[in-house]
């Protein structure tokens, strides 16, 4: 067999393309920021105190990186983040596996990655001791967490997903929770606070194979057809229009993926529209089940936690999950091998 056979079509690129990445790879800080990149996504503020490095010259650095398609840059809020490119970083990771991890450079490298993480850690934790007492009233108020995801744990089952897109992220322990299971996981969520958050407890977890965007479940900042899982995860009952959102999270599933929405089942709370901006008071299962028939799904399913003997006067928490009817192609797995 041919070397030039034995490569995925997917994998290869021009000689062009690949001449520029070695190009921009082949300088001391961009290859250090790399290496950075490679395992978190970080802005150019984290970079400059790793690095030790000007804002100005980190930034050029950075830029000829995003040129090159070793690296990409996610706006949130007023913050930049850069990670590491989907199709072109495959380049910058395989330079990044080939380096002795133990070079003191680098190694001072990832000890400064390090306090910039702790101080993230402590930036989400403040925020969250200052909402903390919001929270924890939502808490209260539905059954257990752990029963919500034990019984979530149960409806998606052992069935394989390399992609996974949690819409509505929050503070990212649906991330937490399944992304071990995926090759590759997407967060996406409004707010920067929240993000924060999500970001602190990703770092925390280990996670390398997560990626933060800031957007509008109505408008997903991911590509259709390309998530064998999409979770939606007390998210609907602060939308105008639930039904919109099912149906962008829909056209985000491959072929065969699947859909799972975690809410309030429909319940009387006026207080909750009031004081936590509750657009809806939980939902009839009827409802989301017509409303992913009208997203397209097929299979779909529902169930209720409801409250235990020690649990009186708490809400009922709703899962439902449907499927996408389409049958998976060669066309679609050799679009997902980009990704892997």
């Amino acid at each position: 067999m041919s070397r030039d056979a034995s490569t995925p079509a997917s994998a290869r690129v021009p000689f062009t393309t690949l001449l520029g990445g070695l190009e921009a790879a082949g300088e001391e800080t961009r290859l250090r920021i790399l290496c950075l990149l490679e395992r978190a996504e970080l802005t150019v503020s984290e970079l400059v105190a790793i690095l030790g490095q000007s804002q100005p010259r980190v930034s050029r650095h950075l830029k000829l990186l995003v040129e090159a398609g070793l690296a990409v840059r996610q706006r949130e809020g007023a913050w930049a983040f850069f990670r590491l490119a989907e199709s072109g970083g495959e380049l910058a990771r395989e330079l990044v596996r080939r380096l002795d991890a133990s070079d003191p450079v680098l190694a001072a490298d990832r000890a400064r990655l390090d306090v910039a993480r702790e101080a993230r850690r402590k930036l989400a934790a403040a925020y969250f001791a200052e909402k903390a007492a919001d929270w924890d009233r939502i808490r209260a108020l539905h059954v257990s967490e752990e029963r919500v995801e034990s019984a979530l744990l149960a409806l998606i089952g052992d069935r394989p997903f390399r992609t996974l897109l949690d819409l509505g992220a929050g503070t990212g322990r649906m991330l937490e929770l399944f992304a071990p299971r995926a090759v590759r996981a997407v967060g996406v969520d409004q707010s920067a606070a929240m993000l924060a958050l999500a970001r602190s407890r990703i770092d925390q977890a280990g996670l390398r194979n997560v990626q933060l965007r800031q957007g509008d479940v109505y408008a997903p900042p991911v590509e259709r057809d390309g998530y064998d899982l999409v979770v939606v995860h007390q998210v609907l009952h602060f939308l105008d229009d639930p039904a919109r959102a099912l149906k962008e999270a829909a056209r985000a599933l491959s072929p065969s993926g699947r859909l799972v929405v975690v809410d309030f089942d429909a319940h009387t709370q006026e207080f909750l529209r009031s004081d936590f901006a509750h657009r809806r008071l939980g939902f009839p299962l009827a409802e989301i089940e017509s409303f992913l028939a009208d997203a397209g799904l097929v299979a779909v399913q529902s169930r209720r936690v409801a409250p235990a003997s020690g649990e009186p006067g708490k809400l009922t928490v709703a899962l439902w999950l449907a499927e996408d009817p389409r049958v998976i192609s060669d066309g679609f797995q050799n679009a997902d091998t980009e990704y892997a």
